[in-house]
């Protein structure tokens, strides 16, 4: 080794020893921020691009394993085909809902209507006979007496038609007056019968069970003699 080429080497040695102390000694300061700009920025790329280039790497490696390699542009499809396709079915199915509700309301409507046509032609074929009697009692000839008889037997008929069907009369002469199931026309002043108590019956009253079918008309008897309780 010749004298300029020691020369040359010795330079370069205390260069390099001068500028690792320079940046020992910026990095010792305890109150200093570290200046980022004096960082090789070649140094720091080229680490990142060494990690993304093995990342990349490893990437193409297990596609190229598994047989599947993905391409832009060329994916099946999209989310949002899948979301428009899933939206069509769930209006499809409320379409089909709605339809069978407003065929299931229809069909329950009619069978009311059914029933109720039913109920109420049970009900006049059992009155027919009443008709038939009421038209009988209308052609014979006879006396009152004759006729009040035949009214009366089928007033009896119309009234076993009507317990049949568990249809009672309202309690009204000699009952209290109870605003339930009696409506007063006015009052009376008998003293006969308690204050407060129906005296007279207008017009009968009718409950099926225990629905009231129409209220007694009734007349109040008003006992000027009794004190009320």
């Amino acid at each position: 080794m010749d004298c300029s080429t020691k020369v040359i080497e010795d330079l370069v040695d205390e260069g390099s020893e001068a500028g690792l102390r320079g940046k020992r000694d910026a990095g010792s300061a305890p109150d200093q921020e570290i200046d980022l700009s004096v960082l090789d920025p070649l140094e720091i790329t080229e680490g990142e691009q060494g990690e993304g280039s093995a990342a990349v790497k490893k990437t193409a490696e297990a596609g190229t394993e598994t047989g599947h390699v993905e391409e832009p542009g060329a994916a099946g499809p999209s989310e949002l085909e899948t979301m428009k396709a899933e939206r069509d079915q769930l209006l499809d199915r409320v379409a089909r809902l709605q339809a069978e509700f407003e065929n299931a309301r229809k069909r329950g409507e009619r069978e009311r209507n059914e029933f109720r046509e039913f109920a109420a032609a049970g009900v006049v074929e059992q009155f027919l006979p009443v008709l038939d009697n009421f038209q009988l009692a209308l052609k014979a000839g006879g006396s009152e007496k004759q006729l009040r008889s035949g009214v009366e037997l089928i007033v009896k008929q119309m009234d076993e038609i009507l317990r049949q069907m568990q249809v009672t009369a309202v309690p009204a002469v000699g009952e209290e007056f109870d605003p339930r199931v009696h409506e007063a026309l006015g009052t009376v002043e008998r003293d006969d019968i308690p204050d407060q108590h129906v005296a007279e019956e207008v017009r009968r009253g009718y409950k099926m069970r225990e629905r009231l079918l129409r209220p007694a008309l009734v007349r109040i008897a008003n006992n000027a003699k009794q004190v009320k309780a």
